[in-house]
């Protein structure tokens, strides 16, 4: 008697002939030979010519793309407002359905990596800089500064607004956008053996149709996206960890010089770590990452209004639920040119800025996920990060609005916050402040590097044709190019960082018909493969009915109906 279930549905070969040439790890390369020169040259090329045009060009280039900017972030506000929480829905969808079941990988397979490493690596890459750098800037923003129409009330119902409105930003709809592309991914490298790529998460709707142009310029976006957002990124940051180091008196000015020293060195720990791959270097410093941030927050917890903070961890996820769905589709019309430019400035601008690192992030997940099921993977990526992100917000936004309300003040000065001093001057007054500091200094240069050495890692995984462990002067090549980026930017200026800035915000725009097409495909393809396995339980089931019957039958022929 047959007491089998279905097996498990056979995975599509990424190295048959339907696979682009070179598009298997490995394939078509010699020592310093390209996989995918469809990809990897104009990427490379385009890089190339937007610097030289920013550091040639500075001010021209910054005022075209602050034009095209305006036009995109403020007019299409309700564009990305509408398309981003549509994420969620899905992402929720995905999770709470019967899909959640499906294994990313062979249905009997284990995850590659252990919970709490998968956590620390996608923690590490998806917010990375920004949790140390918004900390204590945002919520103090909002205070300072509460968005246009909201209630109007006491500092106490201002401080709610401004955690509430930081929440929304860095909660469940930033992790709801990496799980978006991450799931596409992870799903066709995973369960359909194909290489990872971004063109591949759109397989289902074009099938062959990806393997040609349109695949192509799918991956360069991605690509481009990357390095803008990551360049960007490490621009800002030591911009942020030379404001520290001058506020610490460790050196009198963070003139450019220092700036571009501070981006060599990090690009040099990146390297080494990117080309250990991500079972060493990576998974090391994202662990490392995750502990010191974990020791932080809680030094900080401990040493500042702990109750205080405690209370308004519960309070604000209340707060945060209950006006979830307000919040999420308000696109503050009735407050007119106020209101668009707050959203433009602020929502728009986050969700523009989560979709230029969707791309990077999400294909990093992609790769440490092999394993989980869909459901693990959705509410492992949002639900988890959310709360430590809620935590992380609660504690040092939670602390610097204690002390404006409560305390000595002095964050707010004239209705203006520094951002980039914002968080030492908060640490400054906690007792052990200079040590705190210094734990904020180490924490921002590991932060730096684990966004870096993973993104360069996963740029150069869809550079090579998605190749799982690309070759090492490729990966090379590309650490190095997003330090170069970054140093020479900085040489230019302030516009020509702002410049790099706004350009990865323009990437997201067409990247984010990429992600829309991404949600139909893996629906698609998860409502298929569900049928599937359907029809294959009700085969599997009428074949054990009918096994069960005949055995009775022979056991006893008076059961039989004669005719």
């Amino acid at each position: 008697m047959t007491t089998t279930a279905p097996s498990p549905r056979s995975s599509d070969s990424p190295d048959g002939p339907d696979a682009p040439p070179g598009s298997g790890p490995g394939g078509g390369r010699g020592r310093f030979r390209m996989a995918a020169p469809r990809v990897f040259i104009p990427s490379a090329a385009l890089l190339l010519v937007f610097v030289a045009l920013a550091a040639i060009f500075p001010t021209g280039m910054s005022e075209l793309l602050a034009s095209a900017n305006e036009t995109v972030v403020q007019d299409l506000g309700w564009f990305y407002v509408a398309v981003v929480t549509g994420f969620v829905g899905f992402a929720l969808w995905a999770a709470l359905s019967p899909m959640g079941d499906i294994v990313l990988g062979r249905d009997d397979e284990d995850p590659e990596f252990g919970l709490g490493s998968w956590f620390a690596m996608l923690f590490a890459a998806g917010m990375g800089i920004g949790l140390v750098y918004w900390g204590v800037a945002e919520p103090l923003n909002h205070y300072a500064t509460p968005p246009p129409g909201s209630a109007a009330g006491d500092a106490a119902t201002t401080a709610r607004t401004a955690l509430d409105t930081t929440f929304l930003h860095w909660g469940l709809h930033a992790w709801a956008i990496y799980v978006v592309v991450g799931l596409a991914i992870a799903y066709a490298v995973h369960r359909k053996g194909r290489p990872i790529s971004i063109r591949y998460a759109l397989e289902p709707l074009f099938g062959k149709r990806i393997l040609g142009f349109w695949g192509d310029v799918v991956d360069v976006i991605a690509i481009l996206g990357t390095l803008f957002g990551v360049a960007t990124s490490l621009g800002f940051g030591v911009t942020q960890l030379g404001s520290g180091l001058s506020f610490l008196g460790v050196v009198d000015e963070a003139g450019t010089p220092l700036l571009v020293v501070l981006v060599v060195a990090i690009t040099a720990i990146a390297l080494a770590s990117v080309l250990s791959g991500v079972d060493k270097g990576i998974k090391l410093l994202s662990n490392l990452n995750m502990g010191l941030a974990g020791v932080f927050l809680l030094l900080v917890l401990v040493l500042g209004p702990t109750v205080f903070l405690l209370s308004d961890f519960v309070t604000q996820i209340g707060s945060y639920l209950q006006n979830f769905l307000r919040m999420s589709f308000n696109v503050r019309p009735f407050q007119g040119e106020d209101g668009a430019s707050w959203l433009s400035g602020w929502t728009t601008y986050y969700w523009g800025w989560w979709m230029s690192w969707a791309p990077f992030v999400g294909v990093f997940i992609a790769r440490i996920s092999r394993g989980r099921t869909v459901r693990q993977f959705v509410l492992g990526v949002m639900l988890v990060p959310t709360l430590v992100t809620f935590l992380w917000f609660s504690v040092l936004g939670g602390s610097a609005l204690y002390r404006e309300m409560f305390g000595e003040g002095g964050l707010v000065v004239d209705g203006a916050v520094n951002t980039d001093t914002a968080l030492f001057e908060l640490l400054s007054g906690l007792p052990l402040g200079t040590v705190l500091s210094v734990v904020a200094l180490v924490l921002i240069v590991v932060f730096f590097v684990t966004s870096s050495d993973s993104g360069s890692f996963v740029v150069d995984m869809l550079a090579e044709g998605g190749d799982l462990d690309p070759p090492r002067w490729s990966r090379a090549f590309w650490a190095v190019m997003e330090g170069v980026v970054a140093a020479v930017l900085l040489v230019v200026g302030a516009g020509g960082l702002a410049a790099l800035q706004t350009m990865s915000i323009l990437v997201a725009l067409p990247f984010s018909i990429v992600m829309v097409l991404m949600v139909v495909a893996t629906t698609k393809a998860l409502l298929a493969e569900h049928r599937w396995y359907q029809k294959r339980r009700r085969q599997w089931f009428a074949q054990q009915v009918a096994e069960e019957v005949t055995e009775e039958l022979r056991k006893d022929p008076s059961l039989r109906v004669e005719r």
